[in-house]
């Protein structure tokens, strides 16, 4: 049997996704290169934001194409698949088989059951399900993805997580870090620690908490950066932020989750913070960790947002200047707590608002990529570049993407770039 993944959504998908294959590759079956080469395509799925869903649904009506055509199993699997469930059958008739984030190691039998006829697998799990390096097949020989922690207790107004992936659950700091030993010693540079709400992470055993795990992580030989992904600003504690500062291969970036610059919205959100604190942390974080470079999310026309609320937000990226942001228009989300308020704010304005910030936040980029002109700086190679030209494209501490000329037998490897101009989404430079 072939199976062919394709993943929508963010780095826990990406990372749900090798699980999912390396558990119907320990099972026999073997990895397509395209859909078409299939027997079973399973698509990973997002619920996070609305433009994720309708991305589901148009290449799932790509797929029914391909159904037509000939004999060919499709799943749909993630949070889409939590959330819907029967529904997606209605929408898409031609699915034959739906699973929830908490039934992955099913999947071979999950697969065997739909070639007889529907089936549906959302069960929820209390406590953690390991995985493990054995049951992961990996897209990258260089960088790759350790899941700490799953779900989220924090209930934010907006967020479906909690009902897509539960409640929070903490994986064994034993079993986390053998994973780290694993991936050291099999060559892996950099690792990235996931969760949804990643530094609530403490083992249940000994309630060690993420700043040990960092310690412990960056106590592995061999092991060289590690990232970690998502942080929530209430919780980011004082202890995070020294284990960060005395373990230099803790990469000096860091993704801080803003969403609003407006207190009086951030109330309305259920983040537990102020636009003040957010700005308090912000400073304390770059005065203890000099050359960070921030990124963050934002969501423009909440509930309520007034012009002053927007304006605030804009505030807040002229002072921390963020080298990355991710922004979205507000959409409401099902089971939460903002679908129950008017969603009051015009399309129209919606709009305007975003292509607003983004413009903002171009020139705060161009301007900090800019400052790299003429240094030299370490970069980890990760692929060839999709610009072509016989270059590769990596990645510095600082998470920024450097395209340069090099021969190929430098990807997984660390080297120096002189940067020599820039972009407001890359740099470009040569081998210094």
């Amino acid at each position: 049997m072939k199976f062919f993944v394709r993943t929508f959504g963010c780095q826990m998908n990406e990372n749900d996704s090798e699980h999912i294959a390396g558990i119907l590759a320990r099972s026999g079956a073997e990895k397509a290169a395209r859909p078409e080469d299939a027997d079973v395509i399973i698509v990973n799925t997002c619920a996070v934001r609305e433009k994720s869903e309708e991305k589901l649904y148009s290449y799932l009506g790509r797929l029914s194409g391909l159904k037509k055509k000939r004999d060919v199993l499709i799943g749909v699997a993630g949070c889409v698949a939590q959330i819907h469930r029967d529904g997606l059958f209605r929408k898409k008739p031609f699915v034959d088989f739906v699973v929830g984030p908490d039934n992955y190691l099913e999947i071979p039998a999950i697969v065997g059951k739909a070639a007889a006829g529907r089936c549906v697998e959302t069960g929820r799990v209390g406590d953690w399900r390991e995985f493990g390096s054995r049951e992961t097949l990996r897209e990258s020989p260089t960088t790759a993805f350790v899941t700490v922690m799953e779900g989220c207790d924090n209930f934010c107004a907006y967020c479906v997580v909690p009902f897509s992936r539960g409640r929070e659950k903490f994986r064994p700091l034993p079993s986390v870090l053998g994973e780290v030993r694993d991936l050291a010693g099999a060559g892996y540079k950099e690792i990235q620690f996931l969760g949804q709400n990643v530094n609530a992470y403490r083992d249940t055993e000994t309630g060690r908490a993420f700043a040990d795990l960092l310690d412990e992580a960056c106590a592995v030989p061999g092991l060289e950066w590690v990232r970690f992904v998502t942080s929530h600003p209430k919780m980011f504690g004082e202890d995070i932020i020294q284990a960060m500062a005395r373990n230099p291969k803790v990469c000096r970036a860091l993704h801080l989750p803003l969403q609003s610059g407006s207190s009086a919205v951030l109330e309305r959100m259920n983040r537990g913070y102020t636009r003040d604190e957010y700005l308090a942390l912000a400073g304390r974080l770059q005065a203890a960790l000099p050359g960070l470079l921030l990124s963050t999310d934002i969501i423009v026309g909440f509930p309520g947002e007034s012009e002053e609320d927007f304006e605030a937000t804009c505030d807040v990226l002229r002072r921390v200047r963020f080298a990355g942001l991710f922004s979205f228009r507000y959409s409401p989300r099902p089971l939460t707590a903002a679908a129950r308020m008017a969603d009051d704010v015009p399309l129209e304005t919606k709009r305007r608002r975003l292509v607003a910030l983004q413009a903002l936040q171009k020139t705060i980029q161009l301007e900090t990529n800019a400052s790299f002109v003429g240094r030299e700086l370490r970069v980890l190679c990760l692929e060839k570049s999709p610009k072509g030209g016989g270059r590769l494209a990596g990645r510095t501490e600082g998470n920024l993407v450097v395209n340069f000329p090099a021969p190929e037998d430098l990807i997984g490897r660390f080297t120096t770039v002189r940067i020599t101009g820039c972009g407001p989404y890359s740099l470009h430079g040569e081998l210094a």
